[in-house]
């Protein structure tokens, strides 16, 4: 269980993505699941802070990390030929190598239980452990985001139970100093690792795309 967040932070200012993602105090999001991989995430404000759209082509499984304007800040990607799902993050909207800002992956072949490794870049051509990994049970809505091995969770998500609207809805708690658009890139990935079925280009994720708008110009009214 994650220890409840503090306004002194457990560790220095961890940026993977950029030092604008690094707040000081502990932040809780909100995050809303649309069909087909489609992501909204707010603020306790109910403003929107993150999106998160499918782009899958007909070869590669891909989604791109929006802010709250649109403007991309990561495509997330698919690693085909691996025996262990494997998932990159780029900067911007790259697919590039060079731009490569972490690679994740899980940890058996066959798991039953979430059970994820996050490798910086800098660190992935070495034999180092990990930087951060994911444990928990993504269906029942309670992953924790730890820092490498060590008993130091970063980030927990916590499923809503209070209606049956809430289902494709939960919170999660981010612990000061780590930087949430990491995090938020994280569950996007293994969202997309637990539900491999999603057809790739299909209309449905256009229209899961309006649905976002539409929603996103709601909440922003």
């Amino acid at each position: 269980m994650m220890a409840q967040p503090s306004d002194e932070p457990l560790f220095p200012p961890f940026s993977v993505v950029g030092p604008q993602f690094v707040v000081p105090k502990p932040l809780e999001i909100i995050v809303d699941k649309y069909p087909c991989r489609n992501l909204v995430i707010t603020d306790i404000n109910h403003s929107i802070i993150l999106k998160v759209r499918p782009c899958d082509t007909s070869f590669h499984r891909q989604s791109v990390l929006l802010d709250g304007n649109g403007k991309p800040i990561m495509m997330l990607r698919k690693k085909y030929l691996t025996m262990h799902g494997t998932w990159n993050a780029f900067r911007g909207d790259s697919k590039a190598d060079s731009d490569i800002i972490f690679s994740a992956k899980t940890e058996n072949v066959i798991q039953f239980k979430t059970n994820v490794s996050v490798t910086l870049a800098n660190k992935m051509s070495s034999n180092d452990d990990c930087d951060l990994r994911i444990k928990g049970s993504w269906s029942k809505g309670n992953c924790t985001i730890y820092m490498r091995d060590s008993s130091t969770a970063i980030a927990q998500m916590h499923k809503l139970e209070t209606s049956k609207y809430a289902k494709n809805k939960f919170t999660v708690t981010i612990q000061a100093n780590m930087d949430y658009a990491c995090v938020v890139a994280l569950l996007a990935i293994v969202d997309a690792m637990e539900n491999p079925d999603v057809k790739h280009g299909s209309v449905a994720d256009a229209a899961a795309g309006g649905v976002v708008d539409v929603v996103g110009a709601a909440l922003t009214s």
